[in-house]
């Protein structure tokens, strides 16, 4: 039998450690190759690791949340035969380390796999005194006054089945007994079910989510701007496309909205910019690396739609709905998940009044949509229905002024309520 010692190999994102998301192992498990040992958050992505070799796992690098550099333990393997037995697939990154050498680098020397306990058996119960066939029911003392008492003996309850509100069974839990049957799942109006503190680590997605909001927050002096449009010819522009679509994705407002955006920027290149506070530089890029922040079941992601200004509204909806599967199930790749230089954010249905979404650092400008409702409004003299939606931006202070940011929506809002502007220069 020997140790073979696992180091996180290198991901191949520049990075020099990754966050351990949840194992699929512990110790005293049996692994075989290729299975699935643990999840590993780089900066941009999970990556599943897979172990190298078949044996018993006898060690681990740490638990959830733990940082581990890359090069060092990820987890201990004991194999049958030698090390040299088993070829790692990158000996670079995973090879066999003997005590002296683990010594050299500042590591814990590997140890030996210490069996488990003999389980210890229970104290055997005296059994009771029943006869065979015979029920035994227990039951706790049954609080009620005198008068509760005697109203259930008329109405024939036992008060060993009635659930009480308080400390005592009352007048009302009796009627609620009659009312819901078998004194169970019933509970007096006012009150909700009860549910126990729960403490839960911050790690993943979660982390990196709080710590990208909390420095966004930190180093940029946030402004926000709402403004409303009149989306009522623009949407029925989108259902007479929609109607004559073929085999092409269903259309929503994002596309459109995009498209709008995508030729009004040129005319405020200062909103398709990055801005790096610690060289003092403000990047206004030519190209519009769009953004589209996707909810998932591990949290917030951003994936990236690449030269959206040479995209038209079909393209933009089949990229759209790739993008958010992709990023819903895992399978985004990390440079789908990076180098937005705007970023477009939306909640679907729930939409709400406004929002003052926050800046996807180091951008200076992020595009919010919201919930497109129907209200009544003046035209000319008469009042007509109209499809009303709320725009958000939220821009850095710093580098954008109020003007700007007023001036841009403005701009976009002539596009969107005169949708023939969106198709033309």
């Amino acid at each position: 039998m020997a140790l073979f010692t696992f180091k996180l190999p290198d991901i191949g994102e520049g990075i020099s450690e990754a966050e351990i998301v949840g194992w699929h192992v512990k110790v005293g498990d049996r692994v075989e190759e290729d299975q699935p040992i643990a999840d590993m958050m780089t900066d941009k992505a999970t990556v599943e690791m897979e172990s190298p070799v078949a044996g018993v796992v006898v060690r681990l690098a740490g638990e959830p949340g733990d940082q581990v550099p890359i090069g060092s333990m990820l987890v201990e393997i004991e194999i049958e035969g030698d090390v040299g037995a088993a070829p790692p697939p990158a000996a670079e990154t995973m090879e066999a380390e003997t005590p002296g050498e683990a010594a050299m680098k500042g590591a814990v020397a590997p140890i030996a796999a210490t069996p488990p306990p003999e389980p210890v058996a229970a104290p055997a119960l005296e059994p009771l005194n029943v006869e065979p066939g015979e029920t035994v029911v227990t039951h706790k003392p049954v609080l009620a006054s005198p008068a509760v008492r005697a109203r259930a003996k008329e109405l024939g309850i036992d008060l060993a089945q009635v659930k009480p509100t308080g400390d005592r069974i009352r007048h009302a839990d009796l009627d609620a007994y009659l009312l819901y049957g078998a004194g169970q799942g019933y509970a007096p109006a006012g009150r909700s079910a009860k549910r126990a503190d729960e403490a839960v680590k911050v790690i993943g997605m979660r982390r990196r989510i709080a710590e990208n909001m909390a420095a966004s927050k930190r180093h940029i002096p946030h402004f926000t701007y709402v403004e409303e449009i009149d989306v009522t010819a623009l949407e029925g522009l989108r259902e007479q496309l929609n109607a004559g679509r073929g085999e092409r994705p269903k259309l929503t407002m994002l596309p459109l909205l995009i498209v709008a955006i995508c030729k009004t920027l040129p005319e405020f290149p200062m909103l398709n910019a990055r801005y790096d506070d610690e060289a003092g530089v403000v990047t206004r890029h030519g190209s519009v690396h769009l953004g589209l922040a996707t909810q998932t079941d591990a949290g917030l992601m951003v994936p990236v739609i690449r030269d959206a200004q040479d995209r038209n509204i079909w393209q933009l909806a089949v990229e759209i709905r790739r993008l958010a599967e992709a990023a819903r199930t895992g399978k985004a790749k990390s440079e789908e998940l990076s180098g937005s230089t705007l970023t477009l954010t939306s909640l679907g249905p729930l939409g709400g009044i406004a929002t003052t979404p926050v800046i996807n650092r180091p951008e200076v400008a992020i595009i919010g949509p919201n919930r497109v409702v129907e209200r009544p409004v003046f035209r000319g003299k008469e009042v007509v229905p109209a499809k009303l939606m709320n725009l958000s931006i939220s821009c850095d202070h710093r580098v954008v002024d109020g003007w700007d940011a007023a001036s841009f929506v403005q701009a976009v809002k002539r596009r969107l309520e005169a949708p023939a502007f969106i198709f033309v220069d």
